[in-house]
């Protein structure tokens, strides 16, 4: 007989059997009550929109947000986020809760907190009741040892960057829990993320979104990496349907956890040029920040994300032109917006 967690001893082991599946609300035509913990607002909020549309009026919760229902609380409290999901009766639990990579570096001990231990409490709160459980990964899970171009599901890792090393660790453990507790556990590793909606939150990808606001406010960029640096991205629309889709998606079709998903991969001085399409007067200079240059240099310059599109089907809708051109929009509507007012 396998052996939970000691937090969650008094339970039984968690049968994997379809009949004893964990998700009863999905096998009886039920909406999921979803629980999204985060670090900032933005993506999750976004994809509590884009759950509610989808299931037309499902129950979400977020923790530490604005809308829907907000409930604050601290992801290294336990006691509290097993309270939360008992109370709301969550049947779907996606943890965003993390210190990203920049942030990370500068501050070890409390990414290690929040981005270790958090999961810990995460996962022994989703296999006590249950839940299916989506934990994020990303590009910055792989290391200077990895292959590039392109860089598979299954390959060497080894990340240099407290983040990497945390996401590593969430996959890993995701990936013992579904086997030794029955956790339906789902993980897809997301490339840099790119969206109008939210502000940078200390991502090396970051400077992607940056230079949408400069363009349309002041036409003037500081880009904090070289030109040439090559790394996988992705809209946020795109990253929001891949994560509803490998949750819907059937268990029978996942051959493996953790998912590689990206949709395109272009330097600076690539996005430069297709901005300056629309904006030809925009100006970029190149200073060039070592230890976010050096994160950049130890990650994929492609993605392979062929496992995903075979097995649940993923195809990404924007490549570099449509990203460009939606993000002008969106980020100059906001403008004339925020001047109006």
């Amino acid at each position: 007989m396998h052996l939970l967690p000691p937090r969650t001893a008094h339970l039984r082991p968690v049968s994997r059997s379809p009949a004893a599946s964990t998700h009863r609300h999905f096998l009886d035509h039920r909406l999921p009550s979803l629980l999204s913990t985060i670090a900032s607002l933005g993506l999750s909020h976004t994809l509590l929109l884009s759950i509610n549309i989808t299931f037309n009026s499902c129950n979400c919760f977020l923790t530490i947000c604005y809308r829907y229902t907000f409930i604050y609380s601290d992801i290294l409290d336990y006691k509290n986020l097993r309270e939360i999901v008992v109370n709301n009766r969550i049947s779907w639990l996606i943890h965003y809760s993390a210190l990203l990579s920049a942030v990370g570096e500068a501050n070890v001990s409390l990414a290690r907190d929040v981005n270790i231990t958090g999961l810990h409490n995460v996962l022994d709160v989703a296999v006590e009741h249950g839940l299916r459980l989506f934990i994020p990964s990303t590009i910055g899970a792989f290391g200077p040892m990895s292959p590039p171009n392109p860089t598979p599901d299954l390959c060497i890792q080894r990340p240099r960057t407290i983040y990497g090393v945390s996401k590593v660790h969430a996959e890993l453990m995701g990936e013992y829990y579904h086997h030794r507790y029955g956790l339906d556990f789902r993980c897809l590793r997301y490339p840099g993320i790119i969206s109008a909606d939210s502000q940078p939150g200390g991502g090396t990808t970051d400077y992607a979104v940056q230079i949408f606001h400069d363009a349309v406010k002041t036409g003037n960029f500081v880009c904090n990496l070289r030109p040439d640096t090559r790394l996988p991205m992705m809209f946020i629309d795109d990253c929001l349907r891949a994560t509803l889709e490998v949750l819907e998606a059937p268990a029978e079709v996942l051959s493996m956890r953790t998912y590689n998903i990206s949709a395109m991969s272009f330097t600076p001085e690539e996005l430069v040029q297709e901005i300056r399409r629309h904006l030809p007067d925009l100006q970029v200079t190149y200073e060039t920040d070592p230890v976010r240059q050096a994160i950049a240099d130890s990650w994929p310059i492609v993605f392979d994300d062929s496992n995903a599109r075979s097995d649940w089907g993923w195809k990404h809708n924007y490549g570099l032109p449509e990203l460009v051109q939606t993000m002008l929009n969106f980020t100059g509507s906001n403008f004339r917006m925020l001047r109006a007012n």
